[in-house]
């Protein structure tokens, strides 16, 4: 643990204060080849950082979804089909349109997380009976 503490408290502060940073625009252009050489590998840490990142926050960086929608409902069947018939719906049905529902054919809310993750909108199809 005082290898960690050390490496923080005293190395890094000493390994960063140690390369040559310019105090001016101007100073950029002043730098030396072998200066250069120095400061590729903390640039390079902070763009490989900075990319991981935005991979992991930004949702369009984030690699799209297969073309697949179906990736779990009834796999053993050629074509998925459910008939609900109108008498049973009481009041109102509310179904899934994402294909990621628990309790397909019915909405369980988890395209909120699919519209989330991939910025899309999909929602439920509602269907209301108005004889009630």
């Amino acid at each position: 643990m005082e290898s960690v503490s050390h490496l923080i408290k005293v190395s890094v502060p000493n390994y960063l204060a140690g390369l040559p940073i310019p105090d001016s625009i101007g100073g950029w252009f002043r730098l030396g080849l072998r200066d250069w050489l120095v400061l590729l590998p903390p640039t390079a840490f902070l763009t490989g950082l900075g990319y991981m990142s935005y991979r992991a926050f930004c949702p369009h960086g984030r690699p799209a979804p297969c073309g697949r929608v179906n990736v779990k409902i009834k796999k053993d069947v050629a074509k998925v089909v459910d008939s609900v018939d109108i008498e049973d719906i009481s009041e109102k049905a509310v179904f899934c349109r994402c294909w990621k529902s628990d309790n397909w054919p019915y909405c369980d809310g988890t395209h909120g997380r699919h519209n989330n993750e991939y910025n899309d909108n999909v929602g439920p199809l509602i269907i209301t009976n108005k004889k009630n």
